[in-house]
């Protein structure tokens, strides 16, 4: 069958699909999916900062009764390899930590608060420390950041998780809200997309036509998706600097460079699944004609 080409909105497409919805909610999309790569990238980042300062952290108590040891409990904790920043800390900065618990006055109280040690550490579980201290003095107790940074990996692999699920939804209702609009499409144009369909213009000229306008559509709204996501990036970056150690004015230099890669990105995947969905879409209807 000859081949028959089509000139450029031959088929009124700019009509059948020319309304602003279809940009408009692939914009809301990309919008989402921007801040769920986000999410992703920031919370790897937050991640490793915090794991690096928790899985260091050492603390060791001293029973009250036992303060006389504390000079030997400090001597054998330096001697320990990787063993840094060794100090005792001070009584006010303890009754901090126990507000939460026993209130402004934990003087007040009468209770045997213990000496409290802090160091930074090698990382692991501190059962050597545990062993080497308790030689020293009964009744030390050494605690490790190992379990929470343990948790807070847990933590970060539950939410890129959460992220990848969320940008696989939102390609699935991105391609859905494309499928209808060219249907639509479809359904307005059916009469000469039958009689050029019959003279002999081929299913891909037809699907291409399609394809063309929803990726164009799609592709301008993940542009607008994409731009007003940025703004409100570097806000919530501002608000995430100081968990990440990083000045709140110095944000815009510290987002993740594989952000900058993936936002220019966004508008492009919209357009690539504006681009199939639409050539499927208008495929098995063309079939249907055969």
């Amino acid at each position: 069958m000859a081949r028959l080409f089509i000139r450029r909105d031959d088929l009124g497409l700019r009509t059948a699909m020319g309304e602003a919805l279809l940009p408009m909610l692939v914009g809301a999309m990309s919008f989402l999916a921007g801040l769920a790569v986000a999410g992703a990238l920031a919370s790897g980042t937050l991640a490793r900062h915090w794991q690096g300062d928790t899985a260091r952290a050492v603390t060791i108590q001293v029973p009250a009764n036992e303060a006389n040891a504390v000079p030997a409990v400090l001597a054998a904790t330096r001697a320990t390899p990787g063993m840094s920043d060794v100090r005792v800390l001070p009584v006010a900065a303890v009754d901090e930590l126990l507000k939460p618990w026993l209130g402004d006055d934990v003087a007040a109280l009468g209770l045997p608060i213990p000496i409290v040690i802090a160091a930074d550490g090698p990382g692991g579980d501190g059962s050597a420390l545990t062993a080497s201290l308790t030689r020293v003095t009964p009744g030390v107790l050494v605690q490790t950041g190992a379990l929470w940074a343990a948790r807070v990996a847990a933590l970060t692999a539950s939410l890129r998780a959460c992220a990848a699920a969320m940008l696989v939804i939102v390609a699935m209702v991105a391609a859905a809200m494309v499928t209808l609009a060219t249907r639509a499409g479809i359904a307005q144009r059916h009469f000469e997309i039958e009689i050029i369909h019959g003279l002999g213009a081929l299913d891909g000229d037809i699907a291409r036509r399609f394809a063309a306008r929803a990726a164009w559509l799609a592709l301008l709204g993940g542009a607008g998706g994409s731009l007003a996501a940025g703004p409100v990036l570097m806000w919530l970056s501002g608000l995430a600097a100081p968990f990440a150690g990083v000045a709140p004015q110095s944000a815009w230099p510290g987002l993740s460079p594989a952000l900058w890669f993936v936002l220019p990105t966004l508008p492009l995947l919209a357009g690539g699944i504006g681009w199939a969905t639409a050539q499927v879409t208008v495929r098995r209807w063309l079939g249907r004609l055969t």
